[in-house]
């Protein structure tokens, strides 16, 4: 049987349930490793080229990215699409049979999950998913990151997630269930995360040790939690039902007075941005349980595991022994 490293080499991360739990796990060590040992890693991806297409703004991801890999030796492409949907110019798989030849890696930020999806199945290299309308995968790994770093572990940690059932809660779900946490999310009714990928989350959990509970109370969802996190109430392309969602989300605003139902111990996670005073209060954002720009910090390291496992820059970290 490939060990993670033989087995994650030239695929693809288009949602968190294409990889298996170990080689999730697999992901998560080698990024603690990298954090703590950069150096160790300085030529592993030498000459690689990453070219990243984006039909969404970006901070956090895209210099994460970049930063990830000028760092690991090789170089970073940015094109930006937020002026033309991929695919319009192009077809997908012409686009993705030239990038084959001439990069190591394809990233995409895009609004259509099947974009991503498409250019996986055209392109001999690696395609990553760096957000789509579904999942936002490197934000969940970086997220769960932070916690093993505070806990230890995130094995039996109770995880709440209050908001949105996004792109984003759906990948925290799925990172949550493959590494035996207890996810609850408190969502409004009409606005739960998709009831495939909850499915898909639970079936996970089952093997791993963890839960999925879906409630409709803040209250009820961040009772006891170890991490309260939230997101906007409206991600982009969704802008048109700001008015329409702000008063159904007030009740799930991140304030202090919801936080106290939390574990005295309790972190506050957000992806960022964030909307100051509307879905978190600035109390709560600037406070001394937030780890948001732990977070931030964190997506560099992530992806620089995902790098190199994907691109079989691995060798020698450690892994190889877990076989």
């Amino acid at each position: 049987m490939p060990s993670p490293i033989e087995s994650l080499a030239g695929r693809d991360l288009c949602s968190i349930a294409d990889f298996s739990t170990a080689e999730i796990a697999a992901v998560m060590q080698l990024a603690h490793d990298v954090k703590a040992n950069p150096a160790a890693f300085r030529w592993a991806l030498d000459a690689k080229q990453m070219v990243m297409f984006f039909e969404k703004a970006s901070l956090r991801t895209r210099l994460t990215f970049e930063t990830a890999i000028n760092t690991l030796g090789g170089s970073a492409i940015f094109v930006d699409q937020t002026q033309s949907p991929l695919g319009e110019r192009e077809s997908l798989a012409d686009m993705s049979r030239n990038l084959e030849r001439w990069v190591s890696v394809i990233v995409l930020r895009t609004y259509a999950h099947e974009t991503i999806t498409e250019m996986a199945s055209y392109a001999a290299c690696p395609v990553i998913n760096a957000l789509s309308d579904l999942e936002h995968p490197c934000q969940a790994l970086a997220d769960f990151l932070t916690i093993e770093q505070r806990f230890g572990t995130a094995k039996g940690v109770r995880f709440t997630y209050v908001g949105d059932g996004n792109n984003v809660c759906h990948s925290l779900m799925l990172t949550a269930a493959q590494l035996g946490a207890h996810c609850v999310v408190g969502s409004p009714k009409n606005y739960a995360p998709k009831a495939d990928i909850v499915a898909q989350a639970r079936a996970i959990a089952n093997t791993t040790g963890g839960s999925v509970e879906l409630v409709t109370d803040p209250v009820a969802a961040v009772t006891g939690a170890d991490v309260v996190y939230t997101d906007v109430c409206t991600s982009m392309g969704f802008e048109h039902e700001v008015t329409k969602r702000a008063p159904i989300f007030k009740p799930y605003q991140v304030n202090e007075q919801l936080m106290s139902h939390a574990a005295s111990h309790a972190a506050f996670m957000h992806c960022l941005p964030a909307h100051r005073n509307a879905e978190v209060t600035d109390a709560v954002l600037d406070g001394p349980q937030s780890m948001v720009f732990d977070q931030a910090e964190n997506r560099m390291h992530a992806q620089k595991a995902l790098l190199l496992l994907l691109l079989g820059g691995a060798q020698g970290s450690g892994l190889r022994a877990q076989g």
